[in-house]
């Protein structure tokens, strides 16, 4: 495993749509652990495979201790609202409030290319819908309700 580096804002990169993971081989395992391993080294919750240089749509997260990898996820289900405070490792310190999902299911691939679907609330539905963002190319800061605190500090 190797921590790779975290890409900030700014980088185009990142404003990138992730592309369908089509392989399920050794590549993708060391990719995913590389992420896992970089996660925890910076104290994160969740990265997308695009805040380390690479674009496909993976995500590995840790919530309430409960790892979990997702590879082409797609949100097939969501309801309710809950307006809660996020941060990126992209982004550094800035916090923002923003409004999600408070029920939101998933349909994936583990890492072997078997499907599964998994239904996450709250916090786990925070991160999932934070996570599958990235692929799309989207940040927090878009959707934060507190943006113009944000974009107005000249970051």
């Amino acid at each position: 495993m190797a921590i790779r580096k975290v890409v900030k804002i700014g980088d185009e990169l990142l404003r990138k749509k992730s592309k369908p993971v089509k392989n399920f081989d050794e590549d993708l395992w060391q990719l995913l652990d590389d992420m896992r391993e970089t996660m925890y080294k910076n104290d994160g919750m969740g990265l997308a495979a695009i805040q380390v240089g690479v674009l496909r749509r993976c995500v590995v997260m840790d919530v309430n201790n409960m790892f979990l990898e997702f590879i082409n996820p797609v949100i097939i289900d969501s309801e309710g609202e809950d307006i809660s405070e996020e941060g990126c490792l992209s982004v550094g310190k800035f916090n923002g409030r923003v409004a999600r999902p408070m029920r939101v299911t998933v349909s994936a691939y583990d890492r072997y290319g078997y499907p599964f679907t998994i239904t996450g609330e709250k916090l786990l539905a925070r991160c999932i819908c934070h996570e599958l963002d990235h692929l799309d190319g989207i940040l927090f800061v878009d959707k934060s309700l507190d943006k113009d605190k944000y974009f107005k500090s000249g970051r």
